[in-house]
Order: structure tokens, then sequence, then C-alpha cells
């Protein structure tokens, strides 16, 4: 008995820290536009969008199969940004 007292307390504490560590992210190609100077005029990403870029990442794939945002996600002035705010672009 105290035994799966204890195995249903460290299930929860697992199911419960998974919930605070996982956070969903809504994919909107908008988040980026603190990027478009940087990526269109090749000056410095803002701290902005780093941030942006790092919260994004896991949507650029779903950007990159975009026609009408493919030209400037394949950059390599995007990929220069990404790289230079410590985020690299996924293999896709």
């Amino acid at each position: 008995m105290k035994m799966s007292y204890i195995a249903v307390c460290f299930a929860l504490l697992l199911l419960f820290g998974e919930a605070q560590v996982s956070t969903a992210v809504t994919c909107s190609p908008m988040e980026l536009s603190t990027c478009a100077s940087a990526i269109i005029s090749s000056s410095p990403p803002t701290a902005t969008c780093c941030s942006k870029l790092k919260e994004q990442r896991s949507c650029l794939c779903q950007y990159v199969k975009n026609p009408n945002l493919q030209k400037f996600i394949n950059s390599p002035n995007a990929r220069k940004v990404a790289s230079t705010c410590g985020s690299p672009f996924p293999n896709c």
C-alpha cells in the first residue's frame, strides 16, 4: 500500500512537472517582424528579435513551407540572424 502511494505521488510530480515545463507556442510569423530589419538589411538583431526567434524556433519549418515566407526564412541573412541569436535553424 505504501509503495503504491509513493508511485502515485511520483507520477503526479512528473505529470505536473511536465505541464509547467512545456508551453504551447502559437506559430505566428508576425512575431518575427522585429527581425525584419536584421534580415533585410543585415543590421545586428535586437534582443527582442532574438527572443522572438527563439520562441518561434519550433515554427520555422512550417514557415519554410509557406511560399510567401520561404524567401525570407531561407535567406542567408535569416540564418546569420539565427546564428547570431544563438538559435540555429532546425533541420526540416
